[in-house]
């Protein structure tokens, strides 16, 4: 089972909603996912709930989100399980909560303590990992997806720490470019940090501590428009950038580059669905299961045909790139 992170500084690029998308995608190709809502304002959840749930998750002392299952630690009771909502028979999903940001401090803390070998310190850095790898087993999870906020900031790098594979959002402009820089010289930070602190850890099992892998395994261009089946050219000047960027910066690869549309690490370029998105809330639904009933008539018909195989061939490359395996069906 290995935890994927989509991780991106820069908002507004549809990372949250592209997270969204994939677990359903991953659904209807028979997998079982866990998604996790790692990012404060709690997007992630806001998509799955409808507004009646979302309250209830959020009422003090409800026990539903991942900050009920981060305080305990956080104040040294010891871990005490955490909340699954189930969306369906084959996805599952760690709510979110905005009150997480007040843990910025406390992770950043612990960051520093660890480096004296502090365990109480480690224990607080590897509450991701045991929540996730809690709630993925309570599921029977074959993979699970996180979204995280658009920051450099101590959660996040608390959260990535405890990941297998990083995927990058990106959109196709100037920023963009930038945010892959900023972002591949903190990956390689972090895991560096992780390391060093690693080598403190004074217990026999450094399997209840995080690996620290987070290895990149591409990026996906979000928002561009289409014409002909073919990226317009505005896009193209800056998408076609990418690809030299994210290998010096993340993959700290010079070896060569290609254009993007034959980048082996670009998984996938995903449209800007315009009035599909809209419909999509509406109905609580991905905009490729949308239906008549939703909306999606006339032009729209196609247009929603069109998106589910954008996204089936965009998640069976993650599906390929990432190793992701069906668990076996236990009988008993």
């Amino acid at each position: 089972m290995h935890k994927i992170v989509f991780f991106n500084n820069k908002g507004g690029v549809g990372k949250t909603t592209m997270v969204y998308h994939l677990s359903w995608m991953l659904a209807e190709l028979g997998y079982t996912v866990l998604a996790a809502d790692l990012d404060p304002q709690s997007n992630l959840s806001s998509m799955f709930l409808d507004t009646d749930r979302m309250a209830e998750t959020l009422e003090e002392g409800s026990g539903l989100t991942i900050l009920d299952a981060i305080t305990p630690v956080a104040e040294g009771e010891g871990y005490q399980g955490v909340h699954v909502e189930q969306v369906n028979d084959r996805i599952g999903l760690v709510i979110g909560n905005l009150a997480l940001s007040l843990f910025e401090d406390k992770f950043s803390d612990a960051w520093l303590k660890c480096l004296d070998g502090d365990i109480y310190s480690f224990k607080i850095i590897s509450v991701f990992k045991t929540i996730l790898e809690d709630a993925a087993k309570k599921i029977g999870a074959d993979v699970v997806l996180i979204d995280v906020g658009p920051n450099l900031g101590a959660i996040n790098r608390t959260a990535l720490i405890s990941t297998d594979f990083v995927i990058l959002p990106v959109a196709s402009d100037l920023f963009s470019l930038q945010g892959i820089k900023n972002l591949g010289k903190t990956l390689i930070n972090w895991r560096a940090g992780w390391e060093k602190r690693v080598e403190t850890y004074s217990k026999d099992k450094k399997g209840d501590i995080p690996a620290g892998k987070m290895e990149p395994k591409g990026y996906i261009i979000l928002q561009y428009t289409a014409k002909e089946k073919r990226p317009v050219k505005a896009y193209l000047k800056w998408a076609n950038r990418i690809p030299k960027v994210y290998s010096e910066y993340v993959l700290l690869d010079n070896s060569g580059y290609s254009a993007v549309e034959e980048d082996g690490n670009c998984l996938g370029l995903l449209k800007h669905y315009h009035s599909l998105a809209p419909m999509s809330m509406e109905a609580n639904k991905p905009i490729f299961l949308l239906k008549p009933g939703d909306g999606a008539i006339g032009a729209h018909v196609q247009a929603v045909r069109k998106a589910y195989v954008d996204f089936k061939s965009l998640t069976e490359k993650i599906i390929a790139v990432c190793e992701v395996v069906k668990q076996p069906v236990s009988l008993g």
